[in-house]
């Protein structure tokens, strides 16, 4: 009986799993998260640099999709001139960025948790490109308004 109930468990996660995998959050940014956005004479030096790195976490993918996104991240940093603030960088979304924290700055964040790494399905990068287009849209407008 315990053998049936946890195989019957594991099969309704792996169900619904599968069910909310298309229910992508529109894309947010949080900038650096709890990490300054840049120096106190530039404060926000590397901001665009959080960005871009917000913008692949939010989609999510697979495990070599997220360490090129944090080497990216790292380049970035490195590229306005801060090498050693680039590697502190790269340290703590190697360790906080997991898919397995319930946090709001997790690889995959703009999916429902838990997700783990995996290529995203055909349905799921339609979702991305229609909230790439709708936010270009909602920015578009704002433009337009002005």
């Amino acid at each position: 009986m315990t053998l049936c109930f946890k195989h019957g468990a594991l099969l309704f996660c792996l169900f619904c799993q599968c069910v909310v995998a298309a229910e992508l959050a529109p894309f947010t940014s949080d900038g650096c998260s709890a990490f300054p956005e840049g120096t106190p004479e530039q404060k926000q030096l590397w901001l665009k640099c959080c960005t871009a790195h917000d913008f692949a976490y939010w989609q999510g993918g697979t495990y070599s999709q997220r360490l090129e996104a944090d080497k990216a991240l790292q380049r970035c940093v490195a590229s306005v001139g801060e090498e050693e603030i680039a590697l502190v960088m790269l340290a703590g979304v190697r360790v906080g960025g997991s898919p397995y924290w319930p946090t709001q700055f997790r690889w995959g964040y703009g999916w429902p948790w838990p997700r783990n790494y995996g290529e995203l399905s055909e349905e799921e990068l339609k979702a991305v490109r229609d909230a790439i287009l709708d936010a270009e849209d909602t920015i578009q407008a704002l433009i337009d308004e002005e």
